[in-house]
């Protein structure tokens, strides 16, 4: 009997998230007989390296919040967009054990926001500063749209919360949520932003999936914004992974992803 091959979820409190569930219903649907998810939910980062050793038939990984910049020490090579954005959320395992990062949240969030633009959305505010928000950064790069980063603390270049003017908020027409705010079960939580001066010419979109309107979404609704959550996002950048994990070229060519 062929062994099976495991792929799984590095992350913290990672209970909710949607990942099992998809590849597992994908796995069944597809009568993909020999291939199981599973969460691995650590405390630290230090504690991949047992996620290694106790399981020698994986084949590959999902990395999500807070890890996603953490992971990389312990990768043996990255995959040059993953280099270019500085954060990794797919790792592919070779027959020999060698580690490859490569960054698939980039390409997910490029395909879910493309059909909501339009001529005026030609700048963004990021709402975030973690590994999430750098895939962020190097899809709108690629698109052409401008953005400014806000972040919680004071740092060169960037916004803090308390600086958000209604002139701010006009002059940036996308508003993207890269914060864990609002994420099941803290459902009421939310990034201070002024909600007052959205319009229905803003594209608001949240990287969370779950619920599947966050308050942040629900109170931009309400000024008329366009919104979208998580879930599409996701959806496409995991098939990109299992297209990743599946495909044969592996380490050391770092010109592809």
């Amino acid at each position: 009997m062929a062994k099976i091959k495991l792929y799984g979820l590095i992350g913290k409190n990672i209970s909710y998230s949607f990942s099992a569930n998809y590849f597992n219903t994908k796995f069944k649907k597809e009568k993909i007989s020999n291939s199981e998810y599973t969460n691995f939910d650590i405390d630290s980062i230090s504690e991949f390296i047992k996620v290694l050793e106790n399981n020698d038939n994986l084949s590959g990984l999902n990395v999500t919040i807070p890890y996603k910049q953490a992971i990389i020490p312990y990768l043996d090579v990255l995959s040059k967009k993953a280099i270019q954005i500085g954060a990794v959320n797919t790792i592919k395992i070779s027959s020999k054990g060698k580690l490859k990062g490569y960054n698939t949240d980039w390409y997910g969030f490029s395909k879910a926001l493309k059909p909501m633009l339009k001529p005026h959305h030609d700048k963004a505010l990021i709402l975030g500063t973690g590994g999430a928000s750098k895939a962020i950064e190097f899809a709108l790069r690629k698109m052409g749209i401008g953005f400014k980063l806000v972040s919680r603390t004071p740092q060169e270049g960037l916004y803090t919360y308390e600086q958000i003017t209604k002139e701010i908020i006009a002059e940036h027409s996308i508003i993207i949520n890269t914060t864990p705010l609002g994420t099941f079960p803290d459902i009421d939580n939310k990034p201070e932003i002024p909600y007052d001066y959205l319009t229905p010419n803003h594209i608001v979109f949240d990287l969370i999936y779950n619920p599947e309107t966050t308050t942040f979404l629900k109170l931009a609704a309400l000024k008329g914004a366009q919104t979208q959550n998580g879930y599409l996002m996701l959806k496409l950048q995991a098939e990109k992974a299992w297209k990743i994990w599946n495909k044969k070229s592996f380490i050391p060519n770092l010109s592809r992803d």
